[in-house]
């Protein structure tokens, strides 16, 4: 087995990982001025418990930082993940209302 390959697909606005050449996980955002809002990530079952989902979160909030953009975390596993990681507090608007 390889290791991940996290890449981003802004045509279709998500991140992907993929392991041996399969998408084994995704995390979904939409653009809102200025914003990627975070609306769900997901990882294959049988990939579930590894840190996949963590590996591909920190990918993203990381390139959306790099982008010079804010975070909106819609997504559960998101903005637990965020709540974790206080190097993305400057970065996180935890004041949005859901859309």
């Amino acid at each position: 087995m390889s290791d991940p390959i996290i890449t981003h697909d802004p045509g279709r606005n998500r991140f992907e990982i993929t392991l041996d050449g399969s998408v084994i996980g995704t995390s979904f955002y939409r653009e809102d001025a200025g914003r990627r809002v975070f609306t769900h990530t997901e990882v294959d079952p049988q990939h579930q418990g590894k840190g996949l989902a963590g590996q591909l979160i920190k990918y993203a909030l990381d390139d959306t930082k790099q982008q010079g953009l804010r975070v909106v975390a819609q997504c559960p596993a998101v903005a637990a993940f965020a709540s974790k990681h206080s190097e993305y507090d400057e970065i996180i608007d935890r004041d949005v209302a859901p859309s």
